[in-house]
């Protein structure tokens, strides 16, 4: 089996900084891209921000300049940290990796299970 654990979310003030980690366990063959998405209330699900294995980033517009995404392959862990934090940063973060597996011989969407970041004075 695979997992994808989130940790770093929390209650921040405007124009604050966190860091979320999300780790990959498990029986990993490789990882090819990861991502960071995030859910508000009552919006859709959106992405944040997205790597490849090679280490090519790509970013939501409302966040470019703000967040930067990163990973340690030999860790199987992506990162996301975020400055100057603004209110409507405020969501259920996610965290996305195409894995593929021993003994599967195909690449499958895994999901963390969220993390919440409240950014709030």
């Amino acid at each position: 089996q695979v997992q994808l654990v989130e940790s770093g979310g929390g209650l921040v003030q405007p124009g604050g900084s966190l860091r979320l980690s999300c780790a990959a366990s498990g029986s990993i063959f490789s990882i090819n891209a990861m991502g960071w998405y995030r859910q508000a209330p009552g919006k859709q699900r959106e992405l944040v921000a997205g790597i490849t294995s090679g280490g090519s980033t790509n970013y939501a517009d409302s966040v470019k300049g703000r967040f930067t995404i990163s990973r340690d392959n030999a860790k199987n862990t992506v990162y996301l940290q975020m400055n100057s934090l603004k209110p409507e940063d405020t969501a259920v973060y996610y965290c996305n990796a195409g894995i593929l597996r021993y003994g599967l011989g195909y690449v499958r969407d895994y999901w963390g299970q969220g993390t919440q970041v409240t950014v709030s004075s």
